[in-house]
């Protein structure tokens, strides 16, 4: 099995061919048999995995499956706590709301290498940094979450996928190699313990709903079981209908 980390610079597609007038991984990357596992924008930089091992690929890219993802992001305008707690608590994008987050704000910049193509930049318009730790990954999903509480994003870097990080790997945009035996087995690792706990909570909702269950149709046993108590409208109506009809003819010897 192979495992490659790679620093995707700013401008490329997170796919060995070129799209959209954007170049590809081919240009990068050389290894065989190898694909992205997840994807980041081309307009987004770096930490993306690549590998050969399609099952761990699928788990690890999956956009629920709660993997730890980390981002420093330049935002427009200094966030308040207002707005770091919407990110933390979720926000609105596209109709449906982003899971609980992490996010705070940057006293500094980080120390990461100028982009290629400047951000945005507006004389009157301070920006600032924040470190954002997401647990599921949709489609510009932390574009759309700073936007909606008031801050546009001007530049994303991905720093971190679980236990791996970008400044720890050694790495300079456009530059990749294999993970370590241990790296792997670090990733493997966390991978595995969030199944487990994934499984965990799964078992613990079906017990809850199965407990739920039973105690619904033990309650309606015990209803059933009760004698129904006769309505005074039932008992008349029966014993008048038990009477002889004055109306019905009677018979003489």
């Amino acid at each position: 099995m192979t495992l490659i980390a790679l620093w995707k610079p700013y401008g490329y597609v997170s796919r060995f061919t070129p799209d959209g007038g954007h170049a590809g991984l081919a240009e990068l990357v050389r290894a065989r048999g190898v694909y992205p596992i997840g994807r980041l924008d081309h307009d987004s930089e770096g930490l993306l995995l690549l590998g050969d091992d399609g099952a761990l690929a699928h788990r690890l890219s999956e956009p629920g499956r709660g993997h730890p993802r980390v981002y420093w992001v330049q935002v427009e305008g200094v966030p308040d706590t207002a707005a770091l707690r919407a990110l933390e608590r979720g926000v609105t994008v596209q109709g449906r709301r982003t899971r609980p987050a992490r996010a705070q704000l940057l006293r500094e910049a980080p120390p990461l290498p100028e982009r290629p193509v400047p951000i945005r930049f507006r004389k009157r318009v301070p920006t600032a940094w924040l470190e954002l730790e997401l647990r599921e990954g949709r489609n510009r999903q932390v574009r759309r979450m700073t936007a909606a509480v008031g801050h546009p994003t001007l530049r994303l870097v991905r720093v971190a996928i679980g236990p791996l990080r970008l400044l720890e790997l050694g790495l300079s945009p456009g530059a990749w190699r294999r993970l370590t035996a241990d790296e792997e087995r670090a990733l493997r690792d966390e991978e595995r313990a969030l199944r487990d706990e994934e499984r965990a909570l799964r078992d613990e909702e079906r017990a809850l709903r199965q407990e739920r269950a039973e105690r619904g149709s033990s309650t309606k046993a015990s209803s059933a079981s009760r004698p129904r108590a006769k309505s005074r409208g039932s008992s008349k109506s029966e014993s008048t209908s038990a009477q002889p009809s004055s109306s019905a003819p009677r018979s003489y010897r």
